[in-house]
């Protein structure tokens, strides 16, 4: 297939979920064959924090506006066979004219925001990279999240007609057990970017947990951490980490943390990147908990969940063991079913069923 994406990164990692995502799809529908074109805005906060040049074995147009690459856009979706639109595109609008006048046999809606796109339409915002007809002309609505309500919500609030998740993870090259590093050594971590609907949570598992035991090493890794974050001289920072720094940060640490954003973990069925990611680099997960995470890994077999401070204090507690082996249990089940290419393959699949599936909504329609 011709893949043409419409998407907000894949050259910057800096500050969001999506660029880590793109590169392990990417990279894998390259290699299973098939032609991928990115189209990505280049906004100067991602220009200045760019940490890819180019998709190897396929094109990266960046443009400083939609003008300057309408033409060349719509000349690669003369012979595309699939086209996508992302959450959070800022040439969403555009882009979602120019693929549905397109000749593309799947023209694709992936949200991968799903629970702010829901929460946003909940209190009445717009949304810049969703148009006045909602989702309606899309062949195909892919989601980060999945779980019983989703078919509902995007039907009832944007009248998509076809939705599947597509959930996050992991590219194994990518992250995998390495040599653990001095200056990333930790009893507990925590990879991600400053959100203040994390902080709550991020204070009674993270924060307390580190005053409570100043005899052990915390570490922060992310971007964006305001100045008047409750540090202690315990809690170690590192402003920014590109991917290819993650399975050092990962491997250097007893245990990691993840902490879900409010709105991902009130809908379900939402696991970050950053749980395969971990568990990718062979380091024992602690999480809090949310409805569908047992579809995703067992807990106490392959997660431990924690609720209060206290629960992560008695995670660290725990024996060298016993860790070692709730860590190789995730890491097979990542390997198994949250990689990229198994992802990649996913994408691919459903693409045909849409395909097959479109004579039956344009029947439907008439």
């Amino acid at each position: 297939m011709k893949i043409v994406i419409f998407g907000l990164t894949i050259s910057s990692s800096w500050g969001n979920g999506h660029a880590t995502l793109w590169r392990g799809l990417c990279k894998n529908l390259i290699r299973a064959g098939h032609d991928v074109v990115f189209f990505e805005h280049d906004v100067p906060y991602y220009a200045d924090n760019r940490d890819m040049a180019e998709l190897a074995g396929g094109r990266l147009i960046l443009s400083r506006s939609w003008q300057d690459c309408a033409h060349l856009a719509a000349a690669e979706l003369r012979d595309a066979d699939a086209a996508i639109l992302t959450s959070y595109c800022p040439d969403g609008q555009e882009a979602t004219a120019l693929i549905l006048d397109s000749a593309s046999s799947v023209k694709v809606f992936y949200d991968l925001d799903t629970p702010v796109t829901l929460e946003r339409l909940r209190a009445g915002e717009r949304l810049s990279y969703i148009g006045p007809r909602g989702l309606a002309d899309f062949d195909l609505v892919l989601s980060f999240t999945g779980g019983p309500r989703l078919v509902e919500q995007y039907r009832s609030r944007l009248g998509a007609r076809d939705i599947a998740p597509l959930y996050g993870h992991v590219d194994p090259d990518v992250h995998r057990p390495v040599e653990p590093q001095p200056h990333y050594r930790s009893a507990l971590s925590y990879l991600g970017t400053y959100s203040a609907d994390r902080q709550a949570a991020l204070e009674e598992l993270f924060v307390d947990p580190a005053r409570a035991r100043s005899d052990l090493r915390f570490l922060i890794g992310g971007a964006q951490y305001p100045q008047d974050f409750p540090w202690s001289p315990n809690i170690y920072f590192v402003r920014h980490l590109p991917p290819a720094e993650h399975a050092a940060f990962f491997a250097s640490a007893r245990l990691t943390l993840n902490v879900t954003r409010r709105a991902m973990a009130e809908m379900g069925w939402c696991p970050s990147g950053r749980l395969f990611e971990a568990a990718a680099c062979g380091v024992p997960l602690l999480s809090d908990g949310w409805d569908g995470i047992e579809q995703f890994f067992t807990p106490g077999a392959e997660i431990i969940l924690a609720e209060h401070g206290q629960d992560t204090l008695a995670a660290l507690a725990r024996d060298d063991g016993e860790l070692a082996r709730i860590a190789a249990r995730a890491r097979q089940r990542t390997l198994d079913e949250h990689s990229s290419s198994k992802r990649a393959a996913e994408m691919i699949g459903l693409f045909e069923r849409a395909v097959r599936r479109a004579p039956a909504f344009m029947a439907q329609e008439a």
